[in-house]
């Protein structure tokens, strides 16, 4: 469990907030990671993108100590995360696939209780704070099990932020959520990088990484094939031809001009 955050160093303010250097990962005989580079400089935001099975989590388990590496280094927040994983746990926090939430308990009894468990004080106005900051105070006393999908999601990632750890990392924040939801899940990530937290996510939605992601890294067979910000990744092809194609009216414009007004809910 986390602890207080220990303040940065000036030398650990000067590097990026996570460098990673010939990352290698297998388990038994399937090579999962060949030699991943990364770099994600401090207060942005960085999209790991890739399909199923291209070795997303498995960075991120490696990078905040879940897994140890085969081969190949990286930082955190300046610490090895091989040789000071204690310091790398303290610097960071974890947001996996699924909300990670008591449904027994309310919102707010929640984030008391991590507040808690992470030795902090003032822990009922640090709830309140995060309540507040998240958009949670009106359902702040109610009980998780009857929050909605992006309300869960929300809780999940304000209690990962108790003790300001100054790296996150967000598993495939969004997955399993409808639109809406996930537009409440985007607001939230906007906050955190607003407020000075590096955010590292993996997704596999690409108007996800689009919307959020200062720097995009597509991840491919276990290496990164290509980084660079959205607008860089979008010049790399040629742009599309638009041809013009005539629209054949559908039944509903049909029905819609035949009936009038009236289609559309209005009352004569």
């Amino acid at each position: 469990m986390l602890t207080r955050m220990s303040p940065a160093t000036s030398e650990q303010v000067s590097e990026p907030a996570i460098t990673v250097l010939g990352l290698e990962k297998s388990f038994g005989p399937v090579k999962v990671l060949r030699g991943v580079d990364l770099v994600v400089a401090r207060g942005s935001i960085v999209a790991l993108l890739g399909s199923n099975g291209a070795g997303k989590t498995t960075v991120i388990s490696i990078l905040s100590t879940l897994l140890r590496l085969d081969a190949g280094t990286a930082r955190v927040n300046g610490f090895d995360v091989a040789t000071r994983a204690a310091d790398v746990r303290e610097s960071v926090s974890l947001t996996g696939q699924f909300a990670a939430v008591d449904e027994i308990l309310t919102g707010r009894e929640n984030l008391v209780l991590v507040a808690r468990l992470r030795h902090l004080s003032n822990v009922g106005t640090i709830a309140d704070d995060l309540l507040r900051r998240f958009a949670l105070t009106e359902a702040g006393r109610r009980r998780v099990g009857t929050y909605s999908g992006g309300m869960r999601r929300r809780l999940d990632i304000a209690m990962s932020l108790i003790g300001n750890p100054p790296v996150i990392f967000l598993d495939e924040p969004t997955s399993g959520l409808d639109p809406e939801a996930r537009l409440e899940v985007w607001r939230a990530v906007r906050e955190l990088v607003a407020g000075g937290t590096t955010v590292l996510l993996t997704t596999q939605h690409l108007d996800e990484a689009d919307q959020l992601a200062d720097r995009v890294a597509i991840l491919h067979e276990g290496r990164i094939v290509v980084s660079g910000t959205p607008e860089e990744l979008k010049q790399l092809l040629p742009p599309a031809k638009v041809e013009y194609v005539e629209k054949k009216p559908t039944l509903e414009d049909v029905f819609l001009t035949l009936v009038g007004p009236a289609a559309n809910g209005e009352r004569r």
